[in-house]
């Protein structure tokens, strides 16, 4: 069973590829960026109306199959209840799925830089989180001129694969998943998540701190270590899977808790369908954490505050943690 749902959860995601490149060939940027609405999780704009149309009915064909489905997605539905599709009198579903249609829709809607189909799929049970999560797919939502689409997805205990699609000859072939092996940052990219404000020149002090704590005999003008705000969770799991990034720490949850207590406005933060992925790292080795060091997981629900910290290997691990963590002390971000 564990197949055939990776296999609908690639299928979704290849025909929201398909319909995310068609409107970026056919429509303008101010068309494909107007609101359609502010809902409680997120804001909806008119890119993500235009997927989430085709994701339903998509589903509907297959619940049956499945023995009935409980649907968490960024848009669809009420975000407290999600929906349930397939199910007969009064029973429960066999799977609970959770999908963020396009991660990165901010990047994708300009057609600026990819974004990614993101789902996770758990057996369903009372009180889910996304360790539950067994099966987990993302598909690249690549821009109007690439010709190229990278499809990454595991099954929990069997490791992950990755294949990259022609999207002119439909040919696939086998990407491989590899993070970066490197004991250093040094020449490398890591980086504080802080894409959107408030709260940025503290995220940017506390990672300027690390650094020259790091490397206190840095050669003066010499550049240490390179960052990429790539404005998706999705997309920054991406880049680590390929090698391309060594950390990431997302850690928007306790910033903003720090701000409320100032009495300061919250920006928006991470959510459990931002991360549903996080299997597919998982399974390559990357390590994550919470905010605060432990080991990471959440509510499987479309509303909760999520921080995340992803190392690429656990030697980073061991030299980016213990810095990271006492800078957010002494910032009063964690007791």
């Amino acid at each position: 069973m564990e197949n055939f749902v990776l296999e609908l959860l690639l299928g979704l995601g290849i025909a929201v590829r398909e319909k995310v490149y068609s409107e970026l060939k056919r429509k303008s940027s101010e068309d494909l960026s107007a609101i359609y609405k502010e809902a409680e999780d997120d804001t909806i704009y008119q890119i993500d109306r235009n997927v989430e149309e085709i994701i339903v009915p998509l589903l509907e064909e297959k619940a049956n199959l499945l023995g009935g489905i409980f649907l968490l997605a960024e848009g669809i539905g009420d975000p407290n209840e999600g929906l349930f599709l397939g199910i007969r009198n009064g029973g429960q579903p066999t799977w609970a799925l959770i999908i963020d249609p396009i991660d990165g829709t901010r990047g994708i809607m300009y057609n600026k830089r990819s974004a990614f189909f993101l789902a996770g799929a758990a057996p369903f049970k009372e009180n889910l989180k996304l360790s539950d999560i067994v099966v987990a797919s993302m598909t690249e939502l690549p821009t109007s001129k690439m010709l190229f689409s990278d499809v990454l997805f595991a099954i929990k205990g069997k490791g992950c694969q990755g294949e990259r699609h022609n999207l002119i000859t439909n040919d696939r072939t086998v990407l491989p998943v590899k993070p970066s092996a490197s004991k250093d940052l040094l020449g490398g990219f890591g980086q504080i998540a802080r894409f959107f404000p408030p709260g940025r020149a503290l995220l940017a002090q506390i990672e300027d701190e690390m650094i020259e704590i790091l490397y206190p005999d840095a050669v003066e003008g010499k550049t240490l270590v390179f960052e990429d705000q790539y404005i998706s969770s999705g997309g920054q799991l991406y880049e680590i899977l390929m090698g391309h990034d060594r950390y990431v720490a997302d850690i928007r949850d306790v910033l903003f808790s720090k701000m409320a207590k100032d009495g300061k406005k919250k920006g928006h933060i991470c959510h459990p369908y931002d991360v549903c992925t996080f299997l597919i790292g998982k399974e390559a080795g990357v390590q994550f954490t919470d905010s605060f060091g432990n080991n990471f997981d959440a509510p499987l629900n479309l509303l909760a505050d999520v921080g995340w910290i992803a190392y690429c290997n656990s030697e980073i691990r061991a030299l980016v943690e213990p810095v990271l963590l006492e800078r957010m002390k002494f910032h009063g971000l964690i007791s």
